[in-house]
């Protein structure tokens, strides 16, 4: 069956008129809905293609008794969607950003003055998505349990974690540096599902951002972005401030792929690629303006 994009609205999805009558409902199996209560009490059901549609309009609204039994429904109802060829882009980028907002990140123990940021993005998340389908979320879930580990282990901190990208910072450029060797070597060995090559881009830049409430403000935050954008995947790029930081780091060297213009910056930008054991060396030109 031929993948269908659901129609966005919103929260991601734009509510389906589905109805059940009572005899209807008590005729379906607990099969036919995403979630049943600890009471036997039956939601959202998912029997066909208009009532999946109407429960991704529906999947926040529900309250259910714990962490576990949301996770639960949520994967019987991306299965059902996958049954029905709906790809739900935009609800799981809404259940991302509400986990993200529910967790109210404490920033004032992050480091100030002059750090290193490492921003990480999954490549060909969209082909990934639609290869996998409700599979694509036990992948995200490896891939940031992969970047914490390595962030964890150089003593960086996590910053921001928003579909698929995860951006860290680090007191040192070296500690970022090796943070992100970690990552593209484990990520390589790491056994994907269906086969799929999952590979994530990382891009490292030195500055000296303002830390406020809601996080980092400044032109290093947007640079680091502008950076990681224009690498591959398995690709470690470095701006010419951390390159200089980092130039003693055992084990490491950098290659210059020369000045770019990079999308929003004002001047161009020296980047340099990471070589170190077990990273790939070649890859395509950078994806600059």
């Amino acid at each position: 069956m031929a993948w269908r994009s659901a129609h966005v609205g919103v929260g991601g999805y734009r509510p389906f008129v589905a109805k059940l009558s009572a005899r209807e409902r008590a005729a379906l199996p607990d099969r036919a809905f995403a979630y049943i209560d600890a009471t036997g009490r039956r939601r959202l059901p998912i029997h066909d293609e208009a009532h999946v549609r109407n429960a991704l309009a529906r999947f926040d609204r529900v309250r259910f008794e714990d962490d576990a039994a949301r996770d639960r429904a949520r994967t019987r109802l991306l299965s059902a969607a996958k049954r029905y060829g709906i790809v739900p882009v935009g609800f799981i980028t809404g259940q991302l950003r509400s986990e993200r907002s529910a967790r109210a990140p404490d920033f004032s123990s992050l480091p100030t003055g002059t750090v290193t940021f490492l921003l990480l993005d999954i490549e060909g998340s969209t082909t990934h998505l639609r290869r996998l389908g409700d599979g694509y979320a036990a992948v995200l879930r490896d891939v940031r349990a992969v970047i914490r580990t390595a962030v964890r282990r150089a003593g960086g901190h996590k910053v921001d974690a928003h579909g698929d990208e995860y951006l860290a910072v680090f007191e040192t450029p070296a500690a970022a540096v090796r943070a992100a060797c970690e990552i593209q070597v484990a990520m390589a060995d790491h056994p994907w599902p269906g086969g799929e090559h999952v590979r994530v881009r990382a891009g490292i830049h030195t500055g000296r951002p303002t830390l406020t409430d809601a996080g980092y403000v400044g032109l290093s935050v947007h640079t680091v972005a502008r950076i990681c954008s224009v690498g591959h995947g398995g690709q470690i790029l470095v701006s010419t401030r951390t390159r200089t930081l980092a130039k003693d780091l055992a084990g490491v060297r950098f290659r210059s792929l020369g000045s770019h213009h990079l999308a929003g910056l004002g001047k161009p930008e020296a980047l340099h690629q990471v070589i170190a054991k077990g990273l790939p060396t070649r890859f395509p030109p950078l994806r600059t303006v």
